[in-house]
């Protein structure tokens, strides 16, 4: 394979991500209205180490546990923002706007 079919696959990679970021987001927000609906508080750091325990034990590389674990905590906040604006959202909108 060449460097544009490598470009290729990497392309089709990301579609695939944003993809599956999307479909976390919006359990992220269904997260944040029941935490609204239960006076749950957004943030549980308790919730947040197991997730990023499992990412690293299911980790095979080539991404050691330390760069995999600073791209999930980026992806965690950028969940939970989606779970506060979810939380804090009164006016029945399905999802934040884009932006």
């Amino acid at each position: 394979m060449d460097i544009e079919d490598w470009r290729r696959m990497i392309d089709e990679i990301d579609a695939q991500l944003v993809e599956l970021l999307n479909r976390r987001s919006r359990c992220a927000l269904e997260i944040g209205r029941l935490k609204r609906a239960q006076n749950l508080p957004i943030y549980s750091p308790e919730r947040e180490q197991q997730v990023l325990e499992r990412v690293r034990r299911l980790n095979r590389g080539p991404l050691d546990d330390d760069a995999l674990q600073r791209l999930f905590e980026r992806i965690i906040d950028e969940s939970r923002r989606l779970e506060r604006l979810a939380a804090e959202s009164s006016d029945g909108l399905d999802e934040p706007r884009r932006g």
